[in-house]
């Protein structure tokens, strides 16, 4: 099979993107590492696939896959994206998207400095939401991992998160602690795990280790987990700078029960098509 795809990055978070509207594409995971594959393929953090919509209420369905074979919820970089390749593609011309992923409706928008803006819903703190094993909501949790108390903040947008404030994100050991929270039974769907360094309360330095892909170079609906985190901690403002290793990301965030929203860029990177 020849696929025709579209190689983007959001921040460095970089993706192959499909246009599965006319032509139907459904990966196996075998196509997909394939793909993914940085010496191999193509070489991407998540392949993106857009398809007709399921139902009237949205304009198209948004489909994340990672590496490995499994299928995301979220994924905010991705979103912008998404939206930026359906217009270059001349899928639709609306400013404006709604889409569908296999857990949520997002609100995507083109805006007048040429970013894109994505209504990324209200964060979920409710542990069965999440999900994790706690009996009760908490502002922190705690892990006992190899011996040392590992304190973290937790949410889900879209997917879930946790995160966990630390001094020097740069020290940080994102790919043992990311890979030991990810595999305990405390995250029964696994978790995505956010390293956050406030500098201020506009703000901060992020580093994120995500399930099924390892460490991006900027993670959208991590950036979003650890403004809200931060928030309810009391230590950040409704506007937060994210700075990430691929570079910065903005959030906004009223307060519980809103709608939280991520800005940035989305750059697309060159066209291709590649035997799988």
């Amino acid at each position: 099979m020849k696929l025709h795809f579209t190689k983007m990055h959001g921040a460095g978070n970089d993706f192959v993107v499909v246009d599965a509207t006319r032509i139907a594409f459904k990966p196996v995971p075998t196509q997909l590492a394939k793909l993914a594959d940085r010496h191999f393929g193509a070489g991407c953090d998540q392949i993106l696939v857009v398809e007709p919509a399921s139902d009237p209420d949205v304009d198209f369905d948004y489909r994340i896959y990672n590496s490995d074979g499994s299928e995301s919820g979220q994924c905010g970089n991705g979103a912008r994206c998404l939206l930026r390749f359906i217009h270059e593609r001349g899928i639709s011309a609306k400013k404006s998207l709604r889409v569908r992923t296999i857990s949520q409706v997002l609100e995507l928008e083109k805006t007048a400095d040429g970013q894109t803006r994505v209504n990324m819903g209200v964060p979920r703190f409710a542990p069965g939401e999440i999900p994790l094993s706690a009996t009760q909501r908490q502002a922190h949790y705690a892990l006992n991992i190899e011996g040392k108390e590992i304190r973290f903040g937790a949410a889900n947008m879209g997917n879930p998160h946790a995160v966990i404030e630390v001094a020097d994100v740069e020290r940080a050991p994102v790919a043992p602690l990311g890979a030991a929270l990810q595999a305990h039974v405390f995250f029964p769907q696994s978790v995505n795990v956010g390293f956050m360094q406030i500098v201020d309360a506009g703000t901060i330095h992020l580093r994120v280790n995500e399930r099924g892909v390892g460490e991006t170079l900027a993670c959208g609906s991590g950036a979003c987990a650890a403004v809200a985190a931060g928030r309810l901690w009391g230590k950040l403002g409704e506007r937060v700078r994210v700075q990430m290793r691929g570079g910065e990301l903005g959030v906004e965030w009223a307060g519980e029960g809103q709608s939280l929203y991520l800005s940035g860029p989305a750059v697309t990177v060159y066209q291709g098509e590649m035997e799988i």
